[in-house]
């Protein structure tokens, strides 16, 4: 399952991605328990996620509003020998591309920073989940990016991203909007979804020396098990580069 692609990453994209991928683990082994799941990923892109997932034997298809991204997508499924299907479109299309109730589950990782209405993408991610479906949202922290820039001595920054109500530090900021753990979960809730799980994404692994994440060292071991452990502990998850929710349609 997802635990094989986890193990796959290599230094510090094993470190960073293997949080995530532990969750996408449990949550197809809860939903879909005896066999492939119908899953979209919203904004997916060349298939970060699609290929390894189809290559699981799950039935993948991609909604990207970039056609290059798509034929990318396309040659890197044909390289590995599966088939993900491909449809340009953005979030708010699902419904439309898709039709209501098509999916066991919808990842939406990095696009909520990015639309217009937030409430609007949700509320088409959830009309896309079938009743006991999943979706799994990643997005941009808004405490994190604060840590980061006062670490990195850009102290009024810290304290602008803090104090905007979109999480930014300024007008050369290019991501457009960040959440917090009760932003991103009203967010769900609103869209009538269940939230189940709450993870955070790169709390650690991206403040220490890189050379700390290469390769098999017991420093990057020790700094993996810190990274599952305070991924779900209430405090430290807020400091995370990412959030990242599971939440189960009703």
């Amino acid at each position: 399952m997802a635990a094989q692609q986890a193990r796959r990453l290599r230094g510090g994209a094993r470190v960073r991605g293997v949080v995530l991928w532990d969750a996408l683990r449990t949550v197809l082994d809860r939903i879909a328990p005896e066999g492939p799941s119908d899953v979209v990923d919203v904004g997916g892109g060349t298939g970060g996620f699609a290929v390894p997932l189809a290559e699981l034997g799950h039935r993948v298809t991609v909604v990207d509003e970039s056609p290059d991204a798509l034929a990318a997508l396309e040659r890197r499924a044909a390289e590995s020998g599966v088939t993900v299907r491909a449809l340009q479109g953005d979030v708010v299309d699902l419904p439309d591309l898709l039709g209501t109730g098509s999916a066991d589950l919808v990842l939406s990782h990095s696009v909520l920073e990015y639309v217009d209405d937030p409430a609007a993408a949700m509320a088409a991610i959830t009309q896309a989940v079938r009743p006991g479906g999943s979706v799994s949202v990643l997005v941009a922290g808004q405490v994190g990016a604060a840590l980061h820039r006062a670490v990195a001595g850009h102290f009024q920054d810290a304290r602008r991203v803090l104090d905007d109500p979109d999480g930014r530090w300024g007008d050369h900021d290019r991501t457009p909007r960040r959440f917090t753990r009760e932003s991103l979960t009203a967010l769900a809730e609103d869209a009538d979804l269940r939230v189940a799980e709450l993870h955070g994404v790169r709390i650690f692994a991206d403040l220490v020396p890189g050379s700390l994440l290469d390769g098999e060292t017991d420093s990057a071991e020790a700094l993996l098990a810190l990274e599952r452990a305070a991924a779900v502990h209430p405090v430290l998850r807020e400091l995370a580069t990412q959030l990242h929710l599971v939440a189960d349609r009703k």
